[in-house]
């Protein structure tokens, strides 16, 4: 009785709690990304502070009430907001607000790797240091292990990352190459799926700790910054927001921080309506939504997922296990905002893309064209409004800017894996195990 009043306590004094969306209970955070009662559900920060703080001089740590992390990482990335003029008249549309994260220092925005994943990486490493002193093991595309290599590089914290050997030119750093010593790159001679199913096998080893994906709450509510820092420019909440998505994990961060900000009560009632975006032909959530199953069906939804993939105008948005049907996931995420979801050719991500970058000024990452094609859709089917407010999310860009100020060193690979035909522990174990020797 004593150590369960003791437990409630400290989970009372605590900055936050997780809150399982299933059963309901609280959970301490021990880098906790699933119910300890085992339900297929997502785990919810719910945070001490109910009305956020806008700090000054942190980057996205001004944001830090509402990160699941006790100190700010002197990294300096942040989204910014602004209001568009040239697109939105373009457009037709007076209250155009776009949200950025990438390089584009003439309107105060340093992320060094071009992508929002940046947001995930830095409250996710700091995280794991102090919740479980382990090295996080961490699969990705490209984006998102180049944004935690970029950290790692930056700070010494240690990372291993896993990419499709496809990717690896992706993967690089505005850092000195003689700073990249804390990465252990492996490259996957398969796509993103493969590269999951092997970092499934090496976080079995000792001292390594699975990154935990949608399921980590440091990424979503990471993520979440670039809604936050919307609410404080704007003064309000959208009406309108719009995201490119692959396994639809930030459009949950969106909706999670809308959340809180309704809680807050300075920001608006009325829940913003989402609207996400895939890029045909590989787009198993639209193929799901459209068909109004909750679930995704492999042989429906992703029919010829290898060819389907290679074919896609951005390849950083293929999952093949979206976190759709999971409770507190994407399916629960369109019904709780009145939502859709678009699919997106490729030419209408080129013609997005050049009318972006010819009105705004910027070059744009592949998936960030997939969302303004969007937009341009829901104008010309009437969704959206003149006058209505729209947060438009664009995820990455600058690449071309930051090519003027850094040189992008690559990241040597350790080691290509095979995708299948090799067992991965005995071809890792040894190098892997001296990695972790060195930090641990």
């Amino acid at each position: 009785m004593v150590q369960k009043l003791k437990k409630k306590r400290k989970m009372q004094n605590a900055k936050y709690q997780l809150r399982c969306l299933e059963c309901g209970n609280a959970i301490s955070d021990r880098y906790t990304n699933i119910c300890p009662d085992g339900h297929n559900s997502l785990l919810r920060t719910e945070y001490k502070t109910k009305r956020i703080r806008k700090l000054s001089g942190m980057g996205m740590f001004n944001y830090i009430d509402w990160l699941p992390v006790d100190a700010a990482m002197p990294i300096g990335a942040s989204p910014i907001t602004y209001k568009s003029e040239w697109l939105g008249k373009e457009l037709g549309l007076n209250n155009l607000f776009i949200g950025f994260s990438g390089y584009w220092p003439e309107k105060g925005a340093f992320m060094k790797t071009c992508s929002f994943k940046e947001l995930e990486a830095s409250p996710t490493c700091l995280r794991a240091k102090a919740k479980s002193g382990k090295i996080l093991v961490v699969p990705s595309a490209g984006n998102t292990s180049r944004a935690f290599a970029e950290v790692s590089a930056r700070t010494g914290m240690p990372v291993i990352a896993i990419v499709p050997k496809s990717s690896i030119y992706r993967m690089w750093t505005t850092t000195a190459p003689e700073s990249q010593g804390s990465i252990f790159l492996i490259a996957v001679d398969g796509d993103y799926s493969d590269a999951i199913a092997i970092s499934n096998e090496i976080v079995k080893l000792e001292g390594l700790i699975a990154e935990g994906g949608v399921k980590n709450v440091a990424r979503r509510d990471g993520m979440g910054v670039v809604e936050l820092d919307a609410a404080f420019f704007m003064h309000t909440l959208p009406d309108h927001y719009f995201q490119a998505v692959g396994s639809g994990t930030g459009a949950i961060a969106a909706w999670e921080a809308f959340i809180r900000l309704i809680g807050d009560g300075r920001f608006g009632e009325k829940m913003p309506r989402i609207f996400i975006s895939q890029n045909l032909p590989f787009a198993p959530i639209f193929n799901a939504w459209q068909a109004g199953r909750a679930e995704i069906i492999a042989d429906k939804d992703m029919i010829n997922a290898g060819e389907s993939i290679s074919a896609m105008y951005s390849d950083v948005l293929s999952t093949r296990n979206p976190p759709y049907s999971i409770k507190g996931g994407v399916y629960d995420m369109l019904v709780g905002t009145q939502g859709t979801v678009y699919g997106i050719t490729n030419e209408e991500c080129r013609v997005a893309e050049k009318l972006f970058e010819s009105e705004e000024g910027i070059d744009l990452d592949p998936a960030a064209a997939v969302a303004v094609a969007s937009l341009i859709s829901a104008v010309d089917r009437g969704d959206v409004g003149k006058e209505d407010k729209i947060l438009l999310n664009i995820t990455g860009g600058g690449y071309n800017r930051l090519k003027e100020d850094y040189k992008m060193n690559r990241i040597e690979e350790r080691m290509v894996i095979k995708s299948s035909g090799q067992l991965v522990l005995d071809v890792v174990e040894t190098e892997v195990r001296e990695f972790v020797r060195g930090y641990l």
